[in-house]
C-alpha cells in the first residue's frame, strides 16, 4: 500500500468507509493467520531501568517509583503457572536492568526450558536494547522470540523521547536485523499519538513495518503518564496524530493489510483506555494475540510504564476465564502450543512437531 493511501486511510473519518477497512483487516487476518486468538504469559520481571525515556514512567530519573526485580525462583514459578493456564509461551520483560546480566538471563531460560513442566513453553525475551553477544547467548540458551519496539521511524522525533546513553548510540533498527540475523522470530512496535507525530510519521511506521519483515508488531496509543516530560510536552502541532483508541485500531487494522500472516497482539495500552472492549476493538480489526499479565500481585503495581489498573481482574485465574469468555464472545477460539508467527514459520521454513502447511501458512 503507497503512503499516500495509508495517510488517506489514517486521516479517514467516515464510519460506513472505516466499517470496510474493519472488514478487509478481519478477513486478512482470518486468511493469513486464523480464528485462533494465542495467549501469552506476561511476567514483568524487574522495573528497574538505566534510560530516562520521555514517555515511560519506569524512566531511571522518575525517583516515584518503587523498584522490584524477580528472583529467578519466582519467574518460574509465574513460567509453570502460564502453563497451568494452557498458555504456550511466556513473555519476560522488564526495564533495561543492567543487574539482568546475559549468563543470568540464559540460566533462567535454560530452567524454563528444561523443566518438566515448562520445557514446552516458547519464551519470549523482552529486555532492551543489549548486545549482540548476549542477544546470541540467550538464542543459545532457548530463547524463541525478541520483543523490540523502534517507537517511531523519525529519527528527530525517536531521539526527543529516548535519548541515548552516555557515549552511545541508540541502535534499535539495527538490532532487529541481528535478531533476524540470529534466528530469533523478531517482533517491534510503536506507539500512537506521541506529541509531535505526524499522519505521514505514522505511515512510514507502517512502511517500516513491511521493510524490516517483522514475525511480530506491537502497537498501541500513547498513554502519557504524570511523572514523565512528555506528559508535560507542548500542545499538538496541526498534523499531530491522537493518541485515542480509533487511530490505534486503524493502525492495528492497516498493519494487518501490510503484513498479513504477521502476530499482531491487542495491547494492554488500548485496554487502558478502554478497559470494557478495549480487546475487542482490537482483535475484531486484524489483532490475534492477547497477553494476560502473570506478574506477581506483589510487584504489578510497581510496573508503572502508564496510568492503568493493574489489578489484573482478580488476579491470572479470573482474569483467564474474563479473557476466554471475551474471546468467545466475539466468535474467536483460544490456541493451544506456541503459536509461531505464520510470517516467521513461512520466510524460515520451519515445522515443529505437530504443524502442517496450510493454505501457505501452517497449522
Amino acid at each position: 500500500m503507497k503512503l499516500d493511501k495509508l495517510i488517506a486511510w489514517l486521516r479517514e473519518a467516515d464510519a460506513a468507509s472505516l466499517e470496510t477497512l474493519w472488514r478487509e483487516a478481519d478477513s486478512a487476518r482470518d486468511r493469513h493467520v486464523g480464528g485462533q486468538v494465542h495467549l501469552r504469559g506476561l511476567v514483568e520481571i524487574s522495573n528497574h531501568c538505566r534510560r530516562s525515556c520521555a514517555y515511560c514512567g519506569l524512566r531511571h530519573a522518575n525517583a516515584k517509583v518503587r523498584r522490584y526485580r524477580m528472583s529467578p525462583a519466582e519467574i518460574l514459578a509465574a513460567a509453570k503457572t502460564a502453563v497451568g493456564l494452557g498458555y504456550g509461551t511466556v513473555v519476560l520483560q522488564a526495564g533495561e536492568d543492567e543487574a539482568l546480566t546475559a549468563p543470568l538471563v540464559a540460566e533462567v531460560i535454560r530452567q524454563i526450558k528444561s523443566g518438566a513442566h515448562t520445557g514446552n513453553l516458547a519464551v519470549t525475551l523482552s529486555l532492551g536494547e543489549r548486545t549482540e553477544d548476549e542477544l546470541a547467548l540467550w538464542k543459545d540458551a532457548g530463547a524463541d522470540r525478541y520483543l523490540l519496539r523502534f517507537e517511531t521511524s523519525n529519527k528527530t522525533l525517536f531521539k526527543r523521547i529516548h535519548p541515548p546513553l552516555p557515549g552511545r548510540n541508540c541502535r534499535r533498527i539495527d538490532i532487529l536485523r541481528v535478531l533476524r540475523d540470529l534466528g530469533y522470530e523478531t517482533g517491534s512496535g510503536i506507539m500512537v499519538g506521541i506529541p509531535g507525530q505526524t499522519y505521514e510519521d505514522l505511515a512510514r511506521d507502517l512502511a517500516t513495518f513491511v521493510e524490516l519483515d517483522l514475525d511480530m508488531i506491537g502497537l498501541g496509543p500513547y498513554v502519557p503518564h504524570a511523572d514523565t516530560p512528555l506528559a508535560n510536552a507542548a500542545p499538538a502541532e496541526k498534523d499531530q496524530t491522537p493518541n485515542d483508541g480509533l487511530m490505534a485500531c486503524k493502525v492495528v487494522a492497516l498493519t494487518r493489510l501490510v503484513c498479513p500472516d504477521t502476530n499482531i497482539p491487542a495491547t494492554t495500552a488500548l485496554s487502558a483506555l478502554d478497559p470494557i472492549s478495549g480487546y475487542e476493538g482490537a482483535l475484531t480489526r486484524g489483532a490475534n494475540v492477547v497477553m494476560p499479565n502473570l506478574t506477581p500481585t506483589r510487584y504489578r503495581r510497581f510496573y508503572d510504564i502508564y496510568p492503568m489498573d493493574r489489578g489484573g481482574c482478580g488476579g491470572p485465574v479470573t482474569f483467564n476465564k474474563k479473557i476466554r469468555a471475551r474471546i468467545a464472545a466475539i466468535g474467536r477460539t483460544t490456541a493451544t502450543g506456541r503459536g509461531d508467527s505464520p510470517h516467521y514459520l513461512n520466510r524460515t521454513g520451519v515445522l515443529r512437531v505437530g504443524q502442517r502447511p496450510v493454505g501457505g501458512v501452517v497449522a
